[in-house]
Order: C-alpha cells, then structure tokens, then sequence
C-alpha cells in the first residue's frame, strides 16, 4: 500500500524552524524529517527519539502475542527514522534541568520563562536570519516554488 500527498499551492517564502529533542517521536519525526529534507525548514534542537516504525500485537491462543512491524517510515529522502532519529540542522543542548530543591518557581510572566528558553530563542534567530536574508535578495525573477516529491508511507 503506498501514500502519496502533492501540495496545490506553495508557502516557500515563509520562514520556519522546527524544534525537536529526545521526546519528538513518531509523526513530529516524520513531520521534521520531510521539511528537512525538503529543504523547507531548518530543524534546531536535540537528536529525536527514532520511532519510525508501527507495531501490531496478534493476540494468540495461549495468552501470549506476538509483536509484529508492520510499517517503517521513510523521510521523502529515503532516510529510515527507526532507531536513529533526526539529526537537527543546528544542534541546542538544553541546560541541564536542577534538581527539584533547587528549581526556581515559574515566573508570574510566562514570557519571562521564554526568554531563558535557549533552543527556543535559537529557533528565533534563526527564523530572524532567515528574513534578512530573504530580504537581501534581487526580487527582479523570484524563483519558483516546485512542488516537493510524494512523501511516502510503505505498509505490509
């Protein structure tokens, strides 16, 4: 069985910048992974989880089952996901989180919290970068958004 998804109408000029750490798995790694390799957004953070795979659970008549991989996920490049993750463009350790004793309460401000968020506020220059440099650009032939290949989804 195969998937295939084809975009109508193309939003290239948009900055974007997704972040990921050890706890994206699954469809935020699939989701990271096309744009990556789509060249579409820059991914900033940690090394992903790596599920790229679904498993089904036959029930057998002991009791006991049996897990099955039944589909592995691809990125539209062909990069397996299972086991290895997605490798961020830019690489932000976050700090090291301090003991719950020793753990600031939240500020009444959240903003203030986002502030001290280094990954995000990477994410933000980058996304700030990315502006300028699109503005640095000649506008005398803007280029032409093609439309990315079919992401695919190979199920057994």
């Amino acid at each position: 069985m195969r998937f295939s998804a084809h975009a109508k109408k193309g939003y290239s000029k948009m900055p974007m910048v997704v972040l990921v750490n050890q706890g994206s798995a699954s469809a935020s790694e699939i989701v990271a992974g096309a744009l990556q390799d789509w060249g579409r957004a820059m991914v900033v953070g940690t090394q992903t989880f790596g599920k790229g795979s679904v498993q089904t659970i036959i029930p057998l008549s002991d009791g006991s089952g049996l897990r099955l991989t039944t589909a592995k996920y691809f990125t539209p490049k062909g990069r397996s996901i299972h086991g290895k993750g997605i490798t961020p463009d830019i690489v932000v350790e976050a700090p090291k989180e301090p003991a719950a004793k020793d753990r600031p309460l939240p500020s009444p401000d959240p903003m203030e919290d986002l502030k001290k968020d280094v990954q995000l506020q990477r994410a933000l220059d980058v996304i700030k970068t990315m502006r300028l440099i699109e503005q640095q650009r000649p506008e005398a032939s803007p280029p032409q958004a093609q439309a990315p290949a079919p992401t695919q989804t190979t199920t057994r």
